[in-house]
């Protein structure tokens, strides 16, 4: 253990003029994250409302070659929202969305928060049965496609339950000026709004704390996505921490989001962040690295939202001479790994990084407020980080049968205390909210959120992100649900089993994934390109298992479950490993099998993941 990886009382008297400094927004900020009277009038839409009335000519939105202002984008939700009350919805009802990044998606899902309508925000990589899933999980009346999505949507209509008139369409231009053609069997939703007011609805004004505002989507550890409740008031708890407390963009700011916004670190921090401040949100489709820094510098923006893997594409990148020639002066994110932090801070001439940890579904949050190097910051919800027994995957228990809270500097598993100002709303299946939960940890009758993190206790309630516990590894900024991938290879004709898990790329962040396969066919007639063309056909390509040992006889638990984590510690090193290894190359459409020289080639970095 580092210095870097504990606080002393040093380095936090340094920072006492910084607090104080933050101590006005602060307190405004705690004061909308601990509202407890669930009769007040709060929610995204009220939010968006206030940043149009503070800045109604201002850029609210920079796509591409299209400027849209506050008012102009305010009267667009509000037609939209207007066609949907037409229809008969109302809070509480769902839609499905699936657009990638542009100015369509926002416009929708602000219409559907004014109105109390939930914004299922489908993941835009999604195909196959998994798409099935997560649409018929929610049970949306309608949906908005994007042009950009329509193929994959088209393969698995059939298999939803929304009705045929309540399928509209938005082409891949710039839908608010230009006239389009909707698909057979599709609504033109520019056509369909036409007609219908550009008022604000005054529904906007019934909308509290618990009602629901999104749908986001979580690989959990049971099998396919589990759709989480994102409501009005957690969308409060972020707008105060990081819009109004953490980031505090002012109208002239600008901030430039690559990441996709069916995510909660776009959807709810930056969002917030941008309508807090009444700034321009500079919307990107998708993460480019060669590109990214043009773009920050020709949209002038001032800070970014980010994830660690996209930190580490950037410092990847070239080294330029103009690295520090930007405006940036804060960005705000999560994953950013301590081993690069301070070569990416200085490197690119990074004065704050607020980094954060949160989760779509969870009840515990922490911010970098004092813009320490290496951590995810300090939380103001109460937590505890207990030791963890890695062996037994599961928590320590004293001779008493309670969780003991790690030391500082060590690290455990974190957990967050559920109370009335700190509840946890989990998942729309009850019986998958009830297993995160744990009871009776220090005192009867407490009950905790569990995580499924390990952290490290950094003291002063800061701490730092070490890695995730159980079947959900994370890889190219996305959660990968192990037992999702082994529910899609085992369909696959020639395989028998499948054990999936995580293992460590050198000089990447997160895991790729491994799968340990049975075969039902010699290894000779096993037909591995067949097999890639499957998983291409059903998953998105960062749940694609990148290695796969071909197995001969797997070691179960005297239950019978499969024990990942002797697979997990050899890796596909082929030291370890007995059985052939087969690698998915980038770029390339095949498996080959991994030797000695191309598994130094990987591990010295000279393959790009």
């Amino acid at each position: 253990m580092s210095q870097a990886d504990v606080i002393s009382t040093t380095q936090i008297i340094k920072k006492v003029p910084t607090l104080i400094s933050h101590l006005p927004h602060m307190l405004r900020g705690i004061r909308i994250t601990n509202n407890t009277n669930k009769k007040k009038v709060v929610g995204l839409g009220l939010c968006f409302e206030k940043a149009v009335k503070k800045n109604p000519q201002g850029l609210a939105i920079l796509y591409q070659d299209r400027a849209i202002d506050y008012q102009t984008l305010n009267e667009w939700s509000n037609q939209i929202a207007h066609y949907l009350i037409s229809k008969g919805m109302k809070k509480g009802d769902c839609v499905a969305v699936l657009i990638e990044n542009r100015p369509e998606l926002l416009a929708t899902a602000f219409a559907c928060a004014k109105i109390g309508v939930v914004s299922a925000m489908l993941n835009t990589s999604q195909k196959g049965k998994v798409l099935t899933h997560s649409i018929n999980l929610v049970n949306p009346k309608f949906i908005f496609a994007g042009e950009e999505c329509l193929d994959a949507y088209q393969d698995i209509r059939s298999h939803t339950n929304i009705e045929d008139s309540n399928h509209l369409y938005l082409a891949d231009l710039d839908t608010l000026n230009s006239a389009y053609a909707a698909p057979k069997n599709w609504l033109n939703l520019s056509a369909e709004i036409a007609s219908h007011s550009k008022d604000n609805p005054k529904q906007t004004h019934n909308i509290f704390s618990e009602d629901p505002c999104f749908y986001l989507y979580t690989s959990g550890t049971t099998g396919l996505p589990k759709a989480v409740v994102f409501n009005h008031g957690r969308f409060m708890k972020v707008y105060g921490s990081f819009g109004v407390t953490a980031v505090r963009l002012k109208k002239n700011d600008r901030m430039y989001v690559p990441l996709p916004f069916y995510h909660a670190t776009a959807l709810g921090v930056c969002l917030s962040s941008v309508i807090a401040g009444s700034a321009t949100l500079i919307l990107s489709r998708k993460f480019s690295a060669s590109q990214f820094w043009k773009d920050i510098k020709k949209h002038g923006a001032t800070s970014f939202g980010y994830v660690g893997e996209l930190c580490r594409y950037l410092v990847e990148q070239p080294i330029e001479s103009n690295e520090h020639d930007h405006k940036v002066r804060i960005i705000v994110g999560n994953g950013l790994r301590p081993s690069i932090w301070k070569k990416f801070k200085g490197r690119f001439g990074i004065e704050t990084v607020m980094e954060f940890y949160g989760s779509s579904e969870g009840n515990i949050g922490f911010t970098n407020l004092l813009n320490f190097d290496q951590t995810v910051g300090m939380s103001p919800f109460p937590y505890a980080i207990v030791k963890y027994d890695k062996d037994k995957d599961a928590p320590y228990k004293d001779k008493n049968g309670k969780l003991v809270k790690v030391a500082k500097g060590e690290i455990g598993l974190l957990i967050g205390h559920i109370t009335d100002k700190n509840p946890f709303h989990g998942y729309t299946d009850p019986a998958k909210t009830q297993s995160t939960i744990m009871e009776n940890v220090f005192d009867k009758g407490d009950r905790w959120f569990n995580t499924g993190d390990i952290m490290r206790n950094m003291g002063f309630r800061h701490a730092q992100f070490i890695d995730r516990t159980g079947d959900t590894f994370r890889w190219k900024g996305e959660n990968v649900s192990t037992t999702e991938v082994e529910m899609l290879l085992e369909e696959v004709d020639q395989v028998r089993e499948a054990i999936v898990y995580g293992v460590e790329i050198p000089n990447t962040n997160g895991r790729a994934g491994m799968a340990s396969l049975g075969l039902n066919v010699p290894l000779e007639e096993f037909d591995f390109k067949a097999l890639l063309t499957q998983l291409k056909r059903n998953m998105p390509d960062y749940s694609i298992p990148v290695f796969l040992s071909i197995n001969k006889q797997v070691e179960l638990t005297q239950t019978f479950k499969h024990l990942k984590t002797p697979l997990k510690e050899k890796g596909f090193d082929l030291k370890k490993n007995q059985d052939p290894i087969y690698v998915w190359l980038p770029k390339s459409d095949q498996y080959v099998q991994l030797t000695e020289a191309l598994q130094q080639a990987i591990e010295q970095g000279d393959y790009r993941y």
